[in-house]
Formats: structure tokens, sequence, C-alpha cells
């Protein structure tokens, strides 16, 4: 008998309980900070755990299925994102806002980057969130969403860009606002 055949395989479900027991508050957060919705992130961390176990594999270690989740995760989001903007297309349009704007001063100065990312594509989110959250580089971000670098390039300034236009405007409200108030 080897010595590979002498130790146990630990069961796919021992590898879920401690998966969820060790690591379900980062899953969370991570699928939380992919979505920007924390009912989201829940169903996010929900339905990459049954992609990743479903099938009922053994062999995981904590470590490897963490990353097939995370991974379940980000490709559950972009999927998501295609649906959706696919529907939006075929839809009957009935402009709507979703966003009603709030009459304090101090709440629309404030700089809220929670709502900013959420005004970016599933997949400017998705590679601004691994370049900058997973501090991933250009390429490992092509591989981990099999984009040409270059598509990675453009969702990653097309992001910061969207961004950097909204922030500066806000920025600028925040000084009009001052100088009128005469602070």
């Amino acid at each position: 008998m080897s010595n590979a055949d002498s130790v146990p395989a630990v069961r796919w479900e021992t590898v879920v309980t401690r998966l969820v027991e060790e690591r379900g508050e980062a899953l969370t957060r991570y699928a939380y900070f992919v979505s920007g919705s924390r009912e989201d992130a829940a169903d996010l961390v929900q339905d990459a755990l049954v992609k990743t176990f479903g099938r009922l594999r053994n062999g995981f270690t904590v470590s490897s299925a963490e990353a097939y989740v995370r991974r379940a995760i980000l490709n559950s989001w972009v999927d998501g994102g295609r649906r959706t903007s696919r529907w939006r297309r075929i839809a009957h349009l009935q402009a709507a806002p979703e966003i009603t704007e709030s009459g304090a001063a101090d709440t629309e100065a404030r700089l809220d980057l929670h709502d900013e990312l959420q005004k970016l594509s599933p997949r400017e989110r998705a590679c601004l969130m691994l370049r900058y959250y997973e501090d991933l580089k250009v390429d490992d971000i092509a591989a981990t969403l099999e984009l040409s670098s270059g598509a990675v390039k453009r969702y990653l300034s097309d992001g910061l860009s969207k961004m950097a236009i909204s922030l500066s405007e806000e920025t600028a409200d925040n000084v009009t606002v001052l100088k009128r108030s005469g602070r």
C-alpha cells in the first residue's frame, strides 16, 4: 500500500462545513464587493457553493475549494450581468429613476464609492475588483475572466474613467455648494 493510499480522503461535506465556518464571511464580503448588494452577495455565495460542490467532488482542501467558490461567484455575477443586459435590450422601456436624489446637502456631498461601483457594467466592476481588491495583474485578470489582456485594459480604463468623471462632477458640485453657502 502506498503512502497516498493510507491518507484518508476528506469528504466534500467536511470541506463545505469547514469552508463556511472558516471563510464564509470572507466569501460573503467578496461577493458583496463584486455585486454591490448584501442580498445578492448571500445568493451568490450560496449559488457558488452549490455549483462547486453539486457534483459531489472529493479531494478539495478548504483553500482550493475557496478558490473555486470565488471563481464561481465572479462567473455567476458576470453571467447575471449578461442576462440582465440581454433582457434590457428586449424589455419594454419605461423610464423610472432607480435612485432619488437626497435633499440633504451633507448627504449629497459625501463621496460614496459603493454607488459609483454600482454604475459600472459587470465586467468593468469584475476587472476593477480583481485588480484592486484581489491585487491581480492584467494578464492574471485576463486568464481569470477568459478575456484578452487588451479587453481587460479597456474595461479597467473605462471603469476608472466613468468613476473619475462622476467623482469629479461631485467634487465640482461640492465646491459650488461650499462657495454659495459662504464657507
